[in-house]
């Protein structure tokens, strides 16, 4: 399937320019495509009016939550006496997210040049980029862009004889979920375990160190020296009004081209497919994630919702990551569901009792279910366990685990029953035999 040419004119490459470059990844390379063009122009600016720049710009958080950028580092305290820092965010685990990664490994002077002036801009003389665990690759591409960096004057003392003075640190995680969320984040880095942390106070006043803290994702700290270079109209000049600016959006599942596609904010699914080769033979749509796994899942009714951070929440789910998870007629959405919770049981902190419980007992029930031996009860055990969780977790964790479960009953129930009553063959063999004190516990457990 070609694209038709508005499909085509949705295109927006910006922060992948440059990624079909050959060594891209390289400084000379980046610097013949406009790189650290922006840094000497943003080192010639007060770190003030880079802010207002941002803030101007309606830039919000690539990270998933969408909080405005600009307003962000404007609330990092001035002249407090404390060193501030910034934290990037590179630990992309939400199922079916993808985007940061190739971004890192392909142009990651882009992130490096990002970091230099958002460091300046907050005043940060030391900057984190904290890198996922299995991504080794990544982080030595990166490891050696701030080589690179280094080498030519980007980082160090007096860089490019403005006075400012940076350093870059890349940190490698140990491969947990839970470290995306900023505040566990900030606990593994200072050596501890990857645990979120009460708020108040925020990052913003008690972050790294318990000093004023950026936590930024990947994608919005690269798209930093592009919006210092066009500027804020020209950035609000794609998108929507209230959602700005180019996405990448991580297009997966049953279509014939999954991949990245950049596009202004406020795509379609039926544009973003089109774009991906159209879905594959054999295979209509059914279902499908807006941002990963911990994003309420949408169904074919909403082809033509614009994906943007105020058209999602008023459909009921959330952009997110822009992981966009394909899901076909021949795909079950109860099997979906159960699999996204084993990985929520997994990858849970335990901190929290009702994250630490809820996910457990939500596995168990979706694979009675699953196995022919499921009853109406667990409908509503299930959705007593997320409405345990949502709202009720120490983190945005237990939010997303309830996600699936949720929207899946609500728009599935019919294969939930069909699965309870006989009419689907189960998916798997009988579940061990509960002990007697299992049907007392779930119901503690839901109520």
């Amino acid at each position: 399937m070609t694209p038709s040419e508005g499909a085509l004119a949705r295109l927006t490459p910006v922060l992948t320019k440059r990624w079909l470059s050959p060594d891209a990844w390289r400084r000379e390379v980046y610097e013949q495509l406009d790189g650290y063009t922006a840094l000497r122009k943003a080192l010639a600016a007060h770190p003030d009016d880079l802010i207002a720049l941002v803030k101007d710009s309606g830039l919000r958080g690539r990270g998933g939550a969408g909080f405005p950028t600009g307003l962000k580092w404007g609330f990092i305290p001035q002249a407090d006496g404390k060193p501030h820092y910034l934290v990037v965010n590179a630990d992309e685990g939400e199922p079916g997210t993808c985007k940061d990664l190739p971004l890192m490994m392909v142009d990651p002077h882009s992130l490096i040049e990002g970091a230099i002036i958002t460091s300046y801009a907050i005043r940060a003389n030391l900057a984190f980029i904290y890198v996922r665990g299995e991504a080794v690759h990544a982080a030595r591409r990166l490891q050696h862009a701030v080589a690179e960096a280094r080498a030519a004057g980007y980082l160090g003392t007096d860089i490019l004889g403005s006075g400012f003075e940076l350093e870059v640190v890349i940190h490698c995680g140990a491969g947990a979920y839970i470290c995306g969320e900023e505040t566990a984040l900030l606990d593994s880095l200072e050596g501890f375990r990857g645990q979120p942390r009460l708020r108040p106070p925020f990052p913003a006043t008690h972050g790294l160190y318990a000093c004023p803290t950026v936590v930024n994702n990947v994608e919005t700290i690269a798209t930093v020296p592009y919006i210092v270079l066009g500027g804020a109209q020209w950035f609000r000049g794609m998108g929507t009004e209230k959602s700005p600016g180019p996405k990448i959006y991580s297009v997966s599942g049953r279509v014939n081209d999954p991949g990245q596609y950049e596009c202004g904010l406020g795509v379609t699914l039926r544009e973003l497919i089109e774009l991906a080769g159209g879905m594959q033979d054999g295979h209509e749509l059914s279902f499908w994630t807006p941002g990963g796994s911990s994003t309420p899942m949408l169904t074919a009714e909403h082809l033509d919702v614009p994906l943007d951070f105020e058209a999602m929440a008023a459909a009921g789910t959330m952009l997110g990551t822009t992981a966009v998870q394909v899901f076909s007629d021949q795909d079950c959405p109860v099997y979906a569901a159960y699999r996204w919770i084993e990985f929520y049981h997994h990858e849970s902190c335990g901190k929290c009792t009702p994250c630490r419980e809820g996910n457990f007992w939500m596995k168990q029930v979706l694979r009675r279910i699953l196995s022919g031996e499921g009853t109406h009860a667990d409908l509503d055990t299930l959705l007593d366990s997320c409405e345990n969780l949502l709202g009720r977790s120490f983190c945005a964790f237990g939010d997303g685990a309830a996600s699936p479960v949720q929207s899946s009953i609500k728009y599935f129930r019919q294969t939930y029953l069909d699965y309870v009553e006989g009419r689907r063959p189960p998916l798997f063999g009988s579940p061990p035999p509960r002990p007697a004190w299992a049907a007392t516990e779930l119901a503690g457990a839901a109520r």
